[in-house]
């Protein structure tokens, strides 16, 4: 071969070689699989009232075996990506995850313009003579306080015509989307779960608890109210809720839904549609019925339903530490406040007995005419049964208390005697009983009373004072104080 034959076969191998390497690239670049909302087949929600959801989603899909790529949309906008997990329910280990994306970049017209910087658009615009739409080349230049465009040789800004864009860029998707780059060993379409935690989804527990006529019986009513801003729906889902304190660990991506709050009134609830079982050192209860929870929604369910529950209705007056420290000079207090509290005990025999999931408990109680009114509220924490929830309504307006020191002397280097006067006017037609806390501090003893007495613990002193109807009751009692 001569040396002119040589160079040509050289060129010739040379360029079959550049033409194959894309040819063989195009081969080996992993196939597209795109999933919607569509192929579900299931979704299951667990909601935290901590602004956090579990979401567990099984859609059927037919992805081509070997490696490829699955665009997983229709996700909710504030999952937290490193909770993603993916699995194949119908043949464990068929799935291998390389990679794993949350595509976040949404279209808008900001952000179609903005890809287009640099690149040809076309410009629709109206002849002002012959009234018809021209269809004009441009080059957008800038996007910065408004497209600057280049039409010809000539520079231009706030034209008015519409820009017409060739395409979506890649980079740009309508929704959230998790994408994975996936080794797959089967032919078969296959039934594949997502489950990931998301937040701006949260529930929490309100109670109706309406009085009988004599304050010593009443009916409750517990709903859950879902509120859901996760930038997500979920329809048909299984509903599950978890009640507890749950561990979180705090960074700087924080998701605070809008909250959305529905007017309650004071209603019967309906049967209860929960099943409620213990998890770990926490509480899960699950609706027994699929139902939806569309996105910006806040969904109102019957938790529990009791009627003729045993109550308490406590008028308490409590003390101060301030007044046990030094002399006071006479008065403490003139017309204190005695506040209003009611008590129920949570136990099956009350009807009761499932744990209560922290809330509010807003009380009612029916008029001369019958007609219900709103008489307080107050939060309950978690209650596990057998416990009792105690709910302050208010402050009483026909009784009230005079609080007095009468006496204050110093025994000794560390010891202190002090007197002190309470008067509690009733100003109702029916006598009441008040109960009167004192925390006394330090080392004590009481020296005198004018009633019975009990220490409640080291630190708390207490009275039960019967009090006529429109009449008065005076408490006094002298303490010696070790401090």
């Amino acid at each position: 071969m001569n040396r002119c034959a040589l160079k040509v076969a050289l060129l010739s191998g040379l360029l079959l070689a550049a033409l194959a390497v894309p040819l063989c690239a195009a081969e080996t670049a992993p196939l597209i699989t795109t999933s919607t909302i569509a192929d579900q087949s299931g979704v299951a929600v667990t909601i935290y009232n901590s602004s956090l959801g579990l979401v567990k989603e099984q859609r059927e899909l037919k992805l081509p075996r070997g490696r490829s790529e699955l665009r997983f949309m229709d996700v909710a906008t504030s999952i937290i990506p490193a909770s993603v997990q993916i699995r194949s329910l119908s043949a464990a280990g068929s799935l291998s995850v390389f990679e794993q994306n949350y595509e976040y970049d949404l279209l808008s017209p900001q952000k179609l313009m903005d890809k287009y910087v640099g690149k040809q658009v076309r410009l629709y615009q109206k002849n002002q003579y012959s009234e018809r739409e021209e269809l004009v080349s441009a080059t957008l230049l800038s996007t910065n306080g408004g497209p600057v465009f280049r039409i010809g040789s000539d520079i231009t800004y706030g034209h008015p015509g519409r820009i017409i864009f060739p395409g979506v860029p890649d980079n740009l998707i309508a929704s959230p989307t998790l994408v994975w780059l996936l080794e797959n060993d089967r032919d078969k379409p296959q039934l594949v779960e997502t489950s990931y935690l998301t937040g701006g989804i949260t529930w929490r527990a309100d109670y109706v608890l309406t009085l009988g006529e004599k304050d010593d019986r009443a009916d409750l009513g517990g709903w859950v109210t879902i509120t859901n801003n996760s930038g997500a729906s979920y329809r048909e889902a299984s509903i599950q809720l978890v009640a507890g304190d749950v561990n979180r660990v705090r960074d700087e991506q924080q998701f605070a839904g809008k909250r959305v709050y529905k007017a309650e009134a004071a209603l019967a609830a309906p049967a209860p549609q929960f099943r409620e079982e213990g998890l770990l050192e926490y509480h899960i209860y699950t609706l027994q019925r699929p139902s939806t929870i569309k996105e910006n929604q806040s969904k109102q369910i019957s938790l529990l339903a009791a009627a003729d529950i045993p109550v308490r209705k406590e008028l308490l007056l409590a003390g101060a530490p301030y007044y046990y420290q030094n002399a006071v000079g006479g008065d403490i207090a003139r017309k204190q406040k005695v506040g209003v509290y009611v008590e129920l005990e949570n136990r099956e025999k009350n009807h009761l007995g499932m744990p209560l999931p922290k809330g509010t408990m807003r009380v009612y109680k029916r008029d001369s005419r019958r007609a219900l009114q709103f008489v307080g509220e107050d939060a309950i924490d978690h209650t596990p049964k057998d416990e009792k929830v105690r709910i302050k309504l208010g402050e009483a307006f026909d009784v009230v208390a005079d609080k007095k020191q009468t006496d204050w002397k110093k025994r000794a280097n560390d010891s202190y005697e002090a007197a002190y006067e309470i008067v509690v006017r009733n100003h109702k037609n029916e006598a009441v009983v008040v109960r009167v806390t004192e925390p006394v501090p330090g080392d004590w003893k009481l020296l005198s009373s004018s009633h019975d007495y009990l220490k409640a613990n080291a630190a708390l002193l207490e009275f039960s004072l019967p009090v006529p109807a429109d009449g008065e009751t005076k408490l006094t009692y002298r303490v010696l104080m070790r401090y």
